[in-house]
């Protein structure tokens, strides 16, 4: 391929390229091209990553409030939800969904994660118990708090950039969940994407190593993935 051609042209060709390798492949190795193909002419993880948290973190507090009650009231009416009694959650950082509304309702038991080094550890908290500072300043329960074994888990609210309709996510680049749900011990956990409408994307980019979540929740609706 010429080194002049312009960046829509190339696209153009790599597209037609993958359409006639597709004419010759099995059923089991069209997966596989189809989403290589997803991953062409489509906007880098970290420039959507910086779009979307610019868009949320221009939300007036108002908003973000109305909507973050919403996705509220949205989880409350998912049988994965309601039927769960110890549900992995996370504490509101950067304008994420505020879901702290659900931390009362004394049927369930939460927990919250505590990062150290490159791994979470998940610990059970209650409105009546402290937090701590942690990594990038975000609130954590404290190290003494008793800690959640994965076999206890029945459900993880996973923060998201974004998500998309396949229920892939988008996280802050750092791997955390990546890791996390890609382990023995947590793949096979039922997980929930928490975002707002604006970031629930027909198509992200993905890697080969990404696995979709379970179901999205934003404001106006709950999508099993």
């Amino acid at each position: 391929m010429g080194k002049g051609l312009k960046p829509n042209i190339q696209n153009y060709l790599e597209r037609r390229a993958y359409a006639l390798r597709v004419c010759f492949v099995t059923s089991s190795q069209f997966s596989q091209i189809q989403q290589q193909l997803q991953s062409v002419d489509i906007p880098a993880k970290t420039e959507l990553r910086r779009t979307l948290l610019k868009k949320r973190q221009s939300m007036s507090m108002t908003e973000w409030r109305e909507k973050s009650d919403r996705i509220c009231q949205q989880l409350q009416t998912s049988v994965l939800f309601t039927q769960a009694k110890t549900i992995l959650a996370y504490f509101s950082f950067r304008q994420e969904p505020d879901i702290s509304l659900l931390f009362a309702h004394p049927q369930y038991r939460w927990g919250f994660p505590r990062c150290v080094g490159k791994s979470m550890f998940w610990h059970s908290w209650t409105p009546k118990d402290a937090v701590a500072i942690g990594t990038y300043g975000i609130i954590e329960p404290r190290p003494d708090t008793p800690p959640i074994d994965p076999d206890e888990v029945d459900l993880i609210l996973v923060p998201s950039v974004a998500c998309d309709y396949q229920g892939y996510r988008l996280g802050y680049g750092g791997g955390y969940y990546d890791r996390l749900l890609s382990s023995p011990a947590w793949q096979n956990k039922p997980t929930i994407g928490i975002l707002f409408d604006f970031a629930y994307l027909p198509q992200i980019p993905i890697e080969h190593w990404d696995k979709p979540l379970k179901a999205v929740c934003t404001e106006s609706r709950f999508t099993a993935a």
